[in-house]
């Protein structure tokens, strides 16, 4: 199985990043803002919600990690998604991974690219500095 991963340093605190990444209001700030949330569940709609990514909370350890479950998506379903944050200098070392996928596709090498960039805007939100989610619906009407 192929995996994504991305490392990255944060100069915020492990419980600021945790918040960003394990709510959907966290996720509206760095990553999609057609976010809903039901009990334990956050879907994330693309392009007009062609495209939904269904995630579901399998494990959360505040402040250090927490682990999605995807239920939807040709490439995405059964994937997960874990992140890790453990302390460093200065703030918070963040460890991803976007693991279980089948082949490492041309989607799959999309994706990639996709979460390295993710991963700055998260740094961004958390570090305080200007940011936006990369993928908003005013953006994405045609």
């Amino acid at each position: 199985m192929a995996e994504i991963r991305h490392l990255i340093q944060i100069a915020a605190k492990r419980e600021t990043i945790y918040t960003l990444v394990a709510t959907a209001r966290g996720f509206a700030k760095w990553w999609a803002t057609d976010v809903t949330e039901s009990p334990g569940v956050v879907e994330l709609g693309f392009f007009n919600r062609a495209t939904v990514y269904r995630l579901r909370l399998e494990s959360g350890t505040p402040p250090t990690q927490v682990e999605w479950v995807c239920e939807t998506g040709d490439e995405w379903k059964g994937t997960r998604i874990v992140i890790s944050l453990e302390e460093g200098r200065p703030g918070t070392l963040l460890r991803f991974t976007h693991a279980g996928w089948a082949s490492e596709s041309d989607y799959f090498v999309s994706c990639n690219t996709t979460w390295g960039e993710l991963m700055f805007r998260l740094k961004a939100v958390a570090e305080g500095k200007p940011a936006r989610p990369l993928f908003r619906v005013a953006d994405m009407a045609y």
